[in-house]
């Protein structure tokens, strides 16, 4: 079966780096998948678990946005935070979960605080479902 390498990239170094079937990424405008020999492109993506498919193995690795830039065989995820299940600590996920929660029912829906609540909330739920599907 034809591969493409796939790089997940984050300012602390690699997260992972392999030769895959196939990785589905969560973009601006919906679910992207993308295989071998797809034409080029550069997308951002948002909050999200990006699926790499590699010998019949899903890998899931919790993002939390970044660019996917994709050449000939090779797909480079540049992601601000990336993490695999195993990396998860899933207490301070939930927690972050539930200080996110209180943050929301406290702030008003046009105020920053509301926002930042909101996107701490999409980050734990990522993350606490990365770590369920181990």
């Amino acid at each position: 079966m034809k591969t493409m390498n796939v790089s997940v990239v984050t300012p602390d170094g690699k997260v992972f780096d392999g030769d895959v079937e196939m990785v589905s990424v969560k973009t601006m405008n919906g679910g992207l998948g993308i295989l071998p020999n797809h034409i080029p492109l550069v997308t951002p993506l948002t909050i999200g678990a990006v699926r790499i498919k590699r010998n019949s193995e899903i890998i899931l690795v919790a993002i939390t946005g970044g660019l996917m830039e994709v050449r000939g065989d090779q797909v480079s995820i540049l992601a601000e935070s990336a993490e695999l299940p195993s990396d998860i600590d899933v207490s301070r996920a939930r927690a972050a979960k539930e200080r996110a929660e209180r943050r929301l029912q406290e702030a008003k829906l046009d105020d920053i605080d509301f926002k930042r609540a909101e996107m701490a909330l999409k980050r734990a739920i990522n993350r606490l479902e990365v770590a369920d599907r181990k």
